[in-house]
C-alpha cells in the first residue's frame, strides 16, 4: 500500500482516494468527444484514516470542493492529457489538507501605550486643523 506524504506527521493511504475520469466539457474538437481526460479525485472525510482534529476543521471549512455529505470531490480538466489532470487533483487536494493542518498563533491582547495614543490625538488635531481651515471665514 503505497502512502501519499502530506506533511511530516500527517500522511494517508492512497487507497483511501477514488478516482474517476469523465469527459471534458468545453472546445477540444473530437478530443472532447471520444477521451475521458479529466480527473475527478473523491475523498470521503468522515471513512478516512484522518486524525478527528483534521476532519472536524475539513468538515468546518468553507470550500465549494467539500459537500455536505463530507467529501471532497476535485475536478480537474485544465489540460488535455489525463495523467497532467491526475497531478493537478491531486495536488490541489494535498494544498487542501495542508491548509487544515496549519494551527495559528493566538493573538495577545494588549493596550495601546500612552505615547501611541498621544499621537492619534496629534493626528486628530492635525487633521481637524486643515478641515477646518477650509471653512469659509465669517
Amino acid at each position: 500500500m503505497a502512502q501519499l506524504v502530506i506533511t511530516d506527521q500527517l500522511s494517508i493511504d492512497e487507497n483511501e482516494l477514488e478516482w474517476q475520469f469523465i469527459r471534458s466539457s468545453g472546445a477540444g474538437g473530437q478530443n472532447v468527444n471520444k477521451v475521458s481526460t479529466a480527473a475527478q479525485l473523491i475523498f470521503d472525510i468522515r471513512a478516512s484514516s484522518l486524525p478527528e482534529l483534521y476532519q472536524q476543521r475539513l468538515l468546518t471549512k468553507a470550500d465549494h470542493r467539500i459537500t455536505q455529505s463530507g467529501k471532497i470531490i476535485i475536478k480537474c480538466q485544465e489540460s488535455r492529457s489525463q495523467l497532467t489532470n491526475r497531478e493537478s487533483a491531486l495536488a490541489q487536494f494535498i494544498e487542501l489538507l495542508k491548509s487544515v493542518t496549519i494551527t495559528r498563533k493566538r493573538r495577545i491582547a494588549t493596550r495601546p501605550t500612552k505615547a501611541s495614543k498621544e499621537r492619534r490625538v496629534q493626528h486628530k488635531k492635525q487633521r481637524s486643523d486643515i478641515k477646518s481651515m477650509r471653512k469659509k471665514p465669517l
